[in-house]
């Protein structure tokens, strides 16, 4: 009976990171250029990605996604007869010390994936949300660029994995603050 208890807790904390405020990766542009920086840059034509390593920023409309290495799948686009094509940028795997920031909230983990195309960012192992002094940790974020909203789950997909650790013994915990009251 652990699952509906954690359910409930998720949805109160849910509430708690959900106010107008909260939601500011809220209709996150998908579509908007992604810019990076790195140490080293490796292109892999043949296999449609690019391995990028080495303080790796990449920043796509006020968001910025920080790592040790990441690989980015994509596509190239044919022209439409008015120029060159140009590429499609797929998903973004990150991983080392990965960090996904924008405005006051910050996601931190051990590995995530961006999918540009269904606006997710998945997160696992380690994970942690904050938001001002409000933070939860757990062992898997999926992070909603539509909705804004953002789940937490105590164990990472799958049980995790080589340097993936799920965090919290499989628990999903959390620090809120609440507004203070005169007596």
């Amino acid at each position: 009976m652990r699952k509906p208890l954690l359910l409930l807790s998720l949805g109160a904390a849910g509430l708690l990171f959900a106010g107008a405020d909260a939601q500011v990766l809220k209709n996150h542009d998908s579509n908007a250029p992604v810019n990076f920086t790195a140490d080293r840059i490796e292109v892999q034509d043949r296999a449609d990605r690019v391995v990028v390593s080495g303080n790796v920023e990449v920043t796509q409309a006020g968001m910025t996604l920080n790592a040790a290495r990441m690989t980015v799948a994509y596509r190239n686009q044919p022209g439409g007869g008015t120029g060159p094509g140009g590429v499609e940028i797929d998903r973004i795997d990150a991983s080392g010390n990965v960090v996904v920031r924008k405005a006051d909230q910050t996601a931190k983990g051990n590995v995530a994936i961006y999918d540009l195309n269904s606006r997710l960012i998945t997160m696992l192992g380690n994970v942690s949300l904050t938001q001002g002094a409000n933070r939860l940790t757990g062992g898997r974020l999926v992070i909603d660029l539509t909705s804004g909203r953002s789940t937490v789950d105590g164990r990472a997909a799958g049980g995790g994995g080589p340097g993936v650790s799920s965090g919290a013994g499989g628990r999903v915990s959390g620090t809120f603050t609440v507004p203070q009251r005169k007596d």
